[in-house]
Order: structure tokens, then sequence, then C-alpha cells
């Protein structure tokens, strides 16, 4: 819970900041967001994907 506050709070003063950068440093800060996003999806899946393949062993 205190992850999802943290989270929500962090989300406010990005999108509040996102208002006062110019527009090419909020796209690179865009695009770097969403590739940590896309690691850590690739990530999770992988390992919940392993921890399949170990049950039906």
């Amino acid at each position: 819970m205190l992850f999802l506050v943290a989270a929500l709070l962090l989300l406010g003063v990005l999108v509040g900041t996102a208002a006062h950068l110019p527009v090419p440093v909020t796209i690179i800060a865009a695009v770097a967001i969403s590739c940590w996003l896309l690691v850590f999806f690739i990530r999770e899946r992988r390992r919940h994907s392993d921890k399949t393949e170990g049950a039906s062993r």
C-alpha cells in the first residue's frame, strides 16, 4: 500500500513537472520510463513462466 502511495505521489510530481519542461525533455523522459516498464514487464513475465515450467516437472 505504501508503494502505491509513493508511486502516485511520484506520478503527480512528474506530471506537474512535465507541464514546465520543454517538449523534447518530456518526450525523452517518457521514452526512458517506457523502456524501464518494458524491461520490468519482460523480467516479470520470464520469472512467472520459469515458475510455471518448474511446477509441471
